[in-house]
């Protein structure tokens, strides 16, 4: 790949991390830059500059997936919470990253959605958002 391909692709990459993940996502790069900065690239280029720009999915349908995913791992609580703040950016409404999550329970098991409705919480009290239980 030559040079002006890549910076297109982390040029492309980093407006879309911006727009999905915001200061959450910046400071995740910031955050590898010390120590791994090719990863810190590669997550620019590839899933932000190459999956997340690609049509038929709207930026809500691809986050509502990632939290779907990342619920079910159960072993990935900071990119959880990352994409839940992503979700809200991009016009997941509260109701339905519960919604999400709770589904996760049928298929990833119910540890699996208690962890993850734990970082729901955690999202939702830094950003002041109140549900009451259904």
């Amino acid at each position: 790949m030559t040079q002006s391909a890549r910076s297109e692709r982390y040029q492309q990459g980093w407006q879309m991390l911006k727009i999905i993940d915001g200061k959450a996502g910046e400071n995740v790069i910031d955050s590898l830059q010390p120590i791994a900065p090719d990863l810190a690239r590669y997550v620019i280029e590839f899933p932000f500059g190459d999956i997340y720009t690609r049509p038929g999915l709207d930026l809500k349908s691809r986050e509502i997936a990632t939290l779907a995913a990342l619920t079910a791992l159960g072993n990935a609580q900071p990119q959880l919470k990352v994409h839940i703040h992503a979700a809200l950016n991009v016009g997941c409404t509260a109701q339905e990253i519960v919604e999400v999550v709770m589904q996760m329970a049928v298929y990833a098991g119910f540890p699996a959605a208690l962890n993850g409705m734990t970082a729901v919480k955690q999202v939702f009290a830094e950003r002041n958002i109140h549900l009451t239980g259904e």
